[in-house]
């Protein structure tokens, strides 16, 4: 998008009046500033300035303590790069605004590459140069609740007034029910260029998914699902509900997932997974070799947060073994039958709160590196992968954490800056949360050990 362009967009929209420019950090939470639009052709130009730290904060908007981007650098700001997609319309504030994305740059100019942006960008780059482009589509589940209490609750039907109590797996009444909001969720996403496609009702009591289309280009389509959870949460709020992509918010029923599912075409446009029969191409196994071979490094990634470990449990319809099959849904790649030509694969891992970027980054890396270094995969599983003895996924923060650490492959599809500054984030929200006490311990222990 152009300044004229920009310009163009803006005339036919006079009553926006300030625009968003933001950053992605390293959680997938937007971060930056709101300048008035006469200010926009600044945000444009790359004259906007942001402290480079900022796409390496905690959860909670605080600075990494031992975070060399802050006191050994003097906090210094980076060059603000606008993406070039047109600004996004925001329908869901008081007043009309936009927003415009940005990813950051050293001030000599060089790619920052702590920007989770920045870090799938060199991968996108990585499979141009073997003549691959990635084409990718992404299914994002999340939850709506009611925002009146402290926890998650189910939230009222829409219809009946009474609060959803069970689960609805392809439920038409519960699509139906909400289809107000749904609606609305579908317009902002054809307002902003996002490809919304089905939406299905899933396992829990007011849980969704909405899958987007097919796109060949991968940073498009981590932008649309940055954009999207943050459209289904402000729909929501509208809407007089709270949305929450958090992997698992209620302990007693599914998971939110994020599958990611990619082909690679040649320069041709040729699906070099497709071998003409339901197997898929040497080619196709190597990427599934890769995809193996640095699925337990790179879980930091897909599971990021504390309570993202509450989601990979055994038999808890998340994956929790390094396996892959073929139209099996327990294992953490899938290959989807259907026709060749459409031949694919699905990684299952990530959850519903995890960075866009950093997943597409993590399974786009891994897969080229298999491909790269020809990586047979172990035989296909078929059956139960809950039932198999097979390697584990790390269960548990702290030791996914020290797994990104030393992943002998990391470095190999993330800068060392992003391996530090995700290590050193990670490490310091680890221990905010185990200072904190929980109501179930003071409930167990507090007047009985």
């Amino acid at each position: 998008m152009t300044p004229d362009d920009i310009k163009t967009w803006l005339d036919a929209r006079p009553e926006i009046e300030s625009i968003f420019a933001c950053v992605c950090d390293l959680n997938g939470a937007m971060r930056g500033k709101r300048v008035p639009v006469d200010h926009v052709a600044k945000v444009v130009d790359g004259g906007l300035r942001m402290p480079l730290s900022i796409v390496g904060m905690d959860i909670w908007g605080e600075d990494i303590e031992r975070s060399e981007l802050v006191f050994e650098t003097g906090d210094a700001d980076g060059l603000c790069e606008f993406i070039g997609r047109p600004l996004i319309p925001i329908t869901w504030t008081s007043r009309p605004t936009a927003l415009a994305m940005l990813m950051m740059r050293q001030e000599d100019g060089t790619p920052f590459l702590g920007d989770p942006r920045q870090a799938l960008a060199r991968v996108a780059e990585r499979f141009k140069a073997h003549g691959l482009t990635p084409v990718v589509a992404t299914e994002l589940e999340f939850y709506i609740c009611d925002p009146s209490e402290d926890r998650p609750q189910a939230p009222r039907s829409p219809v009946t007034g009474k609060r959803l109590d069970s689960d609805g797996a392809m439920s038409l009444d519960e699509l139906q029910h909400f289809d107000e909001f749904l609606n609305d969720v579908y317009d902002v996403c054809q307002l902003q260029g996002i490809p919304a496609d089905a939406a299905i009702s899933e396992n829990g009591a007011g849980q969704f998914e909405i899958n987007m289309m097919h796109v060949a280009d991968p940073l498009r389509a981590a932008d649309d699902a940055v954009l999207f959870k943050r459209l289904v949460r402000g729909v929501a709020r509208k809407h007089g509900f709270a949305a929450t992509f958090m992997a698992k918010p209620y302990g007693n029923r599914s998971g939110s997932g994020f599958h990611v599912h990619f082909s690679l075409v040649d320069e041709n446009g040729f699906n070099v997974f497709d071998s003409g029969d339901e197997a898929g191409t040497d080619l196709m196994r190597f990427a599934v070799g890769g995809l193996m071979e640095t699925m337990q490094e790179n879980t930091l990634t897909f599971a990021p947060h504390e309570n993202s470990y509450r989601r990979i449990m055994p038999g808890s319809h998340a994956p929790t073994s390094v396996a892959w099959g073929y139209e099996n849904r327990t294992a953490a790649i899938r290959i989807p039958g259907g026709s060749p030509k459409a031949r694919r694969i699905e990684h299952r891992v990530a959850g519903a709160d995890a960075n866009p970027y950093l997943v597409l980054a993590s399974i786009l890396g891994g897969a080229l590196l298999g491909i790269e270094q020809k990586l047979e995969p172990a035989a296909p599983i078929t059956g139960d992968a809950y039932s198999m003895k097979l390697e584990t996924l790390p269960l548990d923060w702290a030791t996914a954490i020290d797994a990104f650490r030393k992943g002998r492959h990391v470095p190999e599809i993330f800068s060392k800056r992003l391996q530090t500054m995700m290590v050193e984030c990670k490490s310091q929200e680890l221990r905010t949360f185990a200072r904190a006490v929980t109501d179930l311990e003071y409930h167990s222990y507090l007047e009985i050990v």
